[in-house]
């Protein structure tokens, strides 16, 4: 079993910054793209940014240039830096991993429970 977990959420003044980490657990034999995505009061879930294994990354338009995710494989994490954060980035922030087993190699996508960012006008 696999587990993505979540931290770093919270309330952030308009203009403001927080830096959101996810740590993945269990059963691991290697992690492929890991992502990042949001719910926003009253909508669908987002993606927000994406880095492949590689390193290439990719945002949804409305954060290019304010967020940065990055990843640190042998820790099996993935980090998401957001500055000038606007009351519209407010959510629920989820990671997103696809990791393949080292107990059957089989390839599946996790996703955390998620942390709350709020941010203040």
């Amino acid at each position: 079993q696999v587990q993505l977990v979540e931290s770093g959420g919270g309330l952030v003044q308009a203009g403001g910054s927080l830096s959101l980490s996810c740590v993945a657990s269990g059963a691991i034999a290697s992690i492929g793209n890991m992502a990042w995505h949001r719910r926003s009061h009253g909508s669908q879930r987002e993606m927000v940014a994406i880095i492949e294994r590689g390193g290439t990354t990719n945002y949804v338009d409305s954060v290019a240039g304010r967020f940065t995710i990055t990843r640190d494989d042998a820790k099996k994490k993935v980090y998401l830096q957001m500055n000038n954060l606007k009351p519209e980035d407010t959510g629920v922030y989820y990671c997103n991993a696809d990791v393949r087993s080292s107990i059957d190699q089989w390839l599946r996508n996790y996703w955390g429970q998620g942390t709350q960012v709020t941010v203040s006008s």
